[in-house]
């Protein structure tokens, strides 16, 4: 069992050049952190030296400390093990990227956001933005995979080891060093990042929010960006024009006045989102509608499936949303706090558990329900991939967004009984409609689906 100082190390949660992050466990008490230790690659040692890193280090853990936000990360520790320093902060799984489907491979398309959620997530990383700018700092690797999800859904920058302080002198004008993620980078960055200013993250901020928008990177994108989202509108592409400006004099000057424009699409967006909700849910996601009396045939049995067999497996594409949603999806209420559904036989626990929990959690909550027969029902347990599919609208514009929903608002993630790993398992956005999967430790909701003793 490895250890690092007074923490039990669980596994790798990433690796960078100057550090390295481990998902850990403090004894005792249970709780799951990351952990970033100091352990740099043999080329940046070269390159800057042991002692400037290790200021660069401390330097990072000082910031991420000072900085009191609800859209920044917080240490939670700070300690040294063999004579190396590290930190502790809270465990997220979830990120950005990973809601949006960005993999691996930075490239390529990911998934659509609704119009409300694009804006939600802009605000929030706008307003931690904003928070580390008035301290003088430039983050310079605003992404969406440094941008976690904690357990409510809220945005948390992290990853704050490329920052730089306004005014201070850099190490980093190194040749053919790249400071940042070359496909979120503001243009200036990429020529000479020691000489950009709080414009670069406002930029990369302005890529993030075009890539929720329209699934692709500005270049990737011909003609306006509204037309790939079919809740945007011309407005959007005004904003999206100044925010990615290749000279930072067209952008935003600050991110409280971009926050302000963001802000101005909301209100705009909410007063046209009545004629959108007059629609049928295919119609607003432009698929064509389903015939009712087509039967849905949901898996009961749990599987164990790994990510490239989830296309296969669960009936998914590349970014594991379902091949075809049923969108003459009839919830009954029985009158005894559950639902049921008449097209595929299935009762459902009305409303979802009140409290996030682990997997591990989650199996026993529904053995909880089975044990005081909820609503009269013996049978409780975790539903399958396939059967949370079953309950999906499509995902833009579903009746989340028109008030008409069967699910609790806030709780979008809800675990299934099929696995991944050993230490991981699968779960349904049921907001965004699709599939991912998670560390077993992960918090997330349930919602049991019901059957014979």
């Amino acid at each position: 069992m490895k250890t690092i100082g007074k923490y039990v190390v669980l596994g790798l949660l990433g690796r960078g050049g100057m550090s390295v992050v481990y998902k850990a466990r403090l004894p005792v008490v249970d709780k799951i952190v990351a952990l970033k230790l100091l352990s740099p690659h043999p080329v940046l040692l070269e390159l800057w030296g042991e002692s400037a890193l290790r200021e660069k280090f401390l330097a990072e853990a000082a910031l991420t400390g000072s900085i009191r936000h609800p859209h920044v990360v917080e240490i939670l520790d700070f300690d040294f093990a063999g004579g190396q320093p590290f930190f502790t902060m809270e465990h997220h799984p979830r990120s950005l990227g990973l809601l949006m489907g960005e993999g691996l491979r930075t490239d390529g398309e990911c998934r659509l956001l609704p119009v409300e959620h694009a804006v939600r997530y802009g605000r929030e990383l706008l307003s931690g933005l904003g928070r580390l700018h008035r301290a003088g700092w430039v983050h310079r690797d605003v992404k969406p995979h440094n941008l976690l999800l904690d357990d409510q859904g809220r945005l948390r920058i992290s990853d704050l080891g490329l920052s730089k302080l306004r005014g201070e002198a850099s190490r980093e004008s190194h040749p053919g060093l790249i400071v940042g993620s070359p496909f979120y980078a503001a243009p200036e960055q990429e020529k000479s990042p020691d000489g950009v200013d709080f414009r670069a993250d406002l930029y990369s901020a302005g890529v993030v929010i075009h890539r929720m928008i329209t699934g692709r990177f500005p270049e990737e994108v011909a003609g306006s960006p509204s037309r790939w989202h079919p809740e945007a509108d011309a407005a959007w592409d005004a904003f999206l024009s100044r925010a990615l400006h290749p000279e930072p004099s067209g952008r935003f000057s600050t991110a409280e006045e971009m926050l302000a424009a963001l802000e101005r699409l909301r209100a705009s967006w909410q007063k046209r989102k009545s004629r959108f909700c007059e629609l049928s849910a295919s119609q607003r996601a432009g698929l064509p509608e389903e015939p009712e009396d087509i039967p849905w045939l949901a898996r009961s049995q749990p599987v164990k499936v790994s990510p490239e067999d989830a296309p296969r497996v669960l009936s998914c594409d590349r970014l594991w949303r379902p091949l075809r949603f049923r969108h003459s999806n009839r919830l009954r209420w029985t009158g005894d706090g559950a639902l049921h559904d008449p097209g595929t036989g299935l009762t459902w626990q009305g409303r979802m558990s009140v409290d996030a929990m682990s997997w591990q959690d989650a199996q026993a909550y529904a053995e909880w329900l089975r044990s005081v027969r909820f609503a009269g029902i013996g049978g409780w347990r975790l539903p399958t991939v396939d059967e949370l599919f079953s309950i999906l609208d499509p995902p833009l514009l579903s009746r989340a967004h028109c008030g008409a929903t069967p699910f609790d608002r806030g709780k979008p993630c809800l675990w299934s009984s099929d696995r991944r790993s050993f230490v991981s398992a699968w779960y349904v956005d049921v907001d965004l409609g699709f599939a991912a999967w998670g560390d077993c430790s992960s918090l997330f909701f349930v919602r049991a689906v019901g059957g014979p003793d």
